[in-house]
């Protein structure tokens, strides 16, 4: 199994920019990165993010706000937090040098048993397992291990642990498990999956989709905001958006930046700039967008305590919600197509 692993996987893995190092800072940036969003998407913002913070020293002393706004478009925010932290702890009890070891990189902020084995065996060739959502799936099917199958979920991890380490290949530890980890991307698909082009079908006992507990349905909810621009208060200034930052109290995105929410979610549709569909985790959000005079503002959003003008061309500067990113976007306001640095289609709506 191994050997017919790591053939095809020499003969087809794809060109991916963190392939390309051994540096584990720079792997564990991918990794954090990767989790819950697309490749696509992490290609981009991947090399943007490095160019800013070329080393974990400059990741470690750099402001929040600027790291979170060379996150803006990857979603799930906290991750940028705690890779912030976890430099930090690099930085100043670490001497800048990375540990080595899983059992060390545990130690940092936010870096769990999947992302430590991943930099430890691919960076450093530690013989240790990874388990993410695509080796799961191989290793169930492999085994013929149903998630439906009624067995205890943490006795289903554990198996799935167990049976993810005698598959390691002690000497290409990092290898294999990105050969795990292509084939579940690639191959191996939730939804039919492509047994016929697989190097390992002649081992496996399912052969095809196996049993899962079904996803909880996504519930709706409507929302409304406003689109507040004027002009600059000088020459040199260019145009402003209106918009609010959120508390650091709030369970999602807080610090982000965001569109002033509307008094009335019910927009005349006469008056609505644009509607959007945007996916928060379990959420649809069926937004609508209002364009809103500044002279109107008071009277048609709600009221925040922090809220202030902010040049469209410094958007690039700010952490921006991927909701504010998209209608952003969608306005085809001609000072953002630079300064926001990304294509609206590698933006993923549900990885926020």
């Amino acid at each position: 199994m191994r050997s017919s692993l790591l053939r095809w996987y020499d003969q087809n893995r794809r060109d991916l920019p963190w392939r390309r190092t051994q540096d584990p800072y720079r792997i564990w940036v991918s990794e954090i990165m990767l989790q819950q969003t697309r490749v696509a998407a992490v290609e981009e913002r991947y090399e943007i993010f490095l160019r800013n913070f070329p080393t974990v020293e400059a990741l470690a002393h750099a402001e929040e706000s600027d790291v979170l706004a060379q996150w803006s478009g990857l979603g799930y925010y906290r991750r940028a937090r705690m890779l912030h932290r976890a430099a930090k702890v690099v930085a100043h009890e670490h001497a800048g040098v990375m540990p080595a070891t899983a059992a060390a990189l545990r130690g940092l902020p936010g870096v769990g048993a999947y992302t430590s084995a991943a930099v430890a065996s691919i960076a450093f060739g530690e013989a240790t397992a990874v388990v993410d959502g695509n080796v799961e799936r191989v290793v169930q099917r492999l085994a013929g291990i149903g998630s439906a199958s009624g067995k205890n979920p943490s006795k289903l991890a554990r198996d799935i642990e167990k049976l993810a380490s005698a598959l390691l290949d002690p000497a290409r530890p990092g290898d294999f498990n990105q050969a795990m980890m292509e084939l579940g991307a690639t191959v191996c698909l939730p939804r039919g999956p492509k047994c016929l082009t697989c190097p390992v079908e002649k081992l496996c006992r399912t052969r095809g989709e196996h049993p899962v507990t079904p996803r909880a349905k996504m519930r709706s909810e409507d929302a409304a905001y406003a689109l507040v621009i004027r002009s600059g208060r000088s020459d040199h200034t260019g145009r402003e958006v209106l918009l609010d930052q959120r508390g650091p109290d709030q369970t999602v995105m807080p610090g982000m930046w965001e569109l002033p929410a509307l008094r009335d979610a019910a927009v005349p549709a006469a008056e609505q700039r644009m509607a959007v569909r945007h996916a928060i985790m379990q959420v649809n959000y069926y937004v609508r967008i209002r364009t809103v005079f500044e002279d109107d503002a008071d009277e048609l959003i709600v009221p925040s305590e922090n809220r202030r003008w902010v040049r469209l061309h410094d958007l690039n500067t700010l952490p921006l919600t991927g909701l504010t990113r998209k209608v952003l976007l969608r306005a085809r306001l001609p000072e953002l197509a630079p300064s926001l640095e990304i294509a609206e289609s590698l933006f993923d709506p549900s990885k926020e």
